[in-house]
């Protein structure tokens, strides 16, 4: 329970000491208890007037003391019922042997007993104080109905008792199972949140490592060239100031897109901004010769228009992340593309990147690309592979089934 749901504290002086948050007796408790007490004082006295009414003799003074103290001891343990059921339940149990003062406490403890142990429990200390019956009949033997009757409608009232308490049990339990459920169900349900909330925030950041990614790494190329060429001529240096201005003005748009999604009340929202197919690949590929790289593109599949949207789009991130990390870690270097393929097939993607030849220094990474893009193309029940090769080219390749 939260703080939010806790209770008003004059409703939590009603609860149970099992339902508060601290465990402690509660106000009712204590009134429970209380009436318990009353209630097992009556009882007792009822008996015992009973006993007397119909004994021709009166009672022993030793009998009469040692009942009314074992009596008194009974009924104000009661107080602590809930902490020991089962030996206090005993305790009334033997004293039933020859304290009929004592016969309202051994009912309540009964009923305790059934609200707080297993029916096993609860069958035995009835099972004991039935025993008890017998002595106590023949201590305070009955002269007008005899010993029969008085033992038949003893254990009668004592079965009755016994199966209220399993029935109190059997309730409690019910509950108990109930509540237990329902905080169940209630964590599992902020767990099933939480988890919704992981996998948004998970792509949102895919989405921005894929998009931002490609676009920074631009900026980084051509902003590494005019350092590199501080003697350049103007027309070139105004073409790559043209270019980096370009870049960051879509780098700009594309983080305001992603965080609109951030934004938006539907946590489950697809970004706004139309997701790129296998169609957009040549201007992808456009785009990095433009900033000054070697790429080569090579397709070999149907129209690319015919490609599902979602095995597209993953193909052009492969792509997409293959590019960038050829402008970060092997400027200058030629880079070959080769997207095949068909419905039998599956989408095979493969980015090769020559060895870097040296010249403007690699732009620091995280790894966290390949792993975005390792679980973008598990999610399309596909594999990867990327890794260098004998020659020292990085080679990145993926393949997915074709959706049906």
């Amino acid at each position: 329970m939260t703080s939010s749901d806790a209770p008003h504290p004059l409703l939590r002086r009603l609860l149970p000491g099992e339902l508060r948050a601290d465990g402690r007796r509660s106000f009712r408790d204590r009134l429970v208890d209380a009436g318990c007490v009353v209630v097992a004082v009556f009882v007792g006295l009822v008996v015992y007037d009973l006993e007397v009414s119909w004994r021709p003799q009166p009672l022993p003074e030793l009998l009469a003391f040692a009942d009314l103290g074992t009596a008194a001891v009974l009924c104000l343990a009661l107080f602590w019922r809930r902490r020991l059921p089962v030996g206090l339940a005993v305790a009334t149990a033997l004293a039933g042997v020859f304290s009929p003062l004592s016969a309202g406490a051994g009912l309540v403890m009964l009923l305790t007993v059934g609200a707080r142990c297993r029916p096993r429990t609860v069958l035995l200390i009835a099972g004991l104080q039935a025993a008890a019956t017998l002595p106590y009949l023949a201590i305070y033997p009955d002269r007008e109905f005899g010993y029969t009757f008085s033992l038949l409608w003893t254990l009668t009232i004592l079965a009755m008792f016994t199966g209220w308490a399993l029935l109190i049990g059997a309730r409690r339990q019910l509950v108990q199972s109930l509540r237990e459920r329902a905080e169940r169900a209630e964590a599992e349900q902020e767990q099933r949140v939480a988890q919704a909330r992981q996998r948004e925030r998970t792509r949102i950041a895919r989405e921005m490592h894929d998009v931002l990614a490609h676009r920074i790494s631009l900026l980084s190329l051509h902003a590494g060239a005019l350092e590199f060429r501080p003697d350049a001529p103007p027309q070139e240096v105004a073409r790559a100031a043209g270019v980096i201005r370009d870049s960051a003005h879509q780098a700009l748009q594309d983080l305001r897109q992603v965080i609109g999604v951030l934004r938006a009340a539907d946590a489950d929202a697809e970004p706004d901004r139309p997701q790129p197919t296998l169609a957009d690949l040549p201007a992808l590929v456009e785009e990095s010769r433009a900033a000054g790289m070697r790429v080569r593109l090579s397709q070999r599949l149907p129209e690319p228009v015919t490609v599902p949207a979602h095995a597209g789009r993953t193909a052009y991130r492969v792509v997409q992340e293959g590019l960038t990390n050829a402008r970060k870690h092997a400027p200058g270097a030629a880079v070959q593309v080769a997207v095949e393929g068909g419905p039998e097939d599956g989408i095979t993607v493969e980015v090769l990147s020559r060895a870097p030849l040296g010249g403007a220094p690699g732009i620091p990474g995280t790894g966290t690309g390949l792993i975005g893009l390792a679980e973008r193309v598990s999610l399309a029940g596909g594999r990867i592979e990327h890794g260098r090769t004998g020659g020292g080219d990085f080679r990145l390749w993926t393949w997915q089934p074709w959706p049906a």
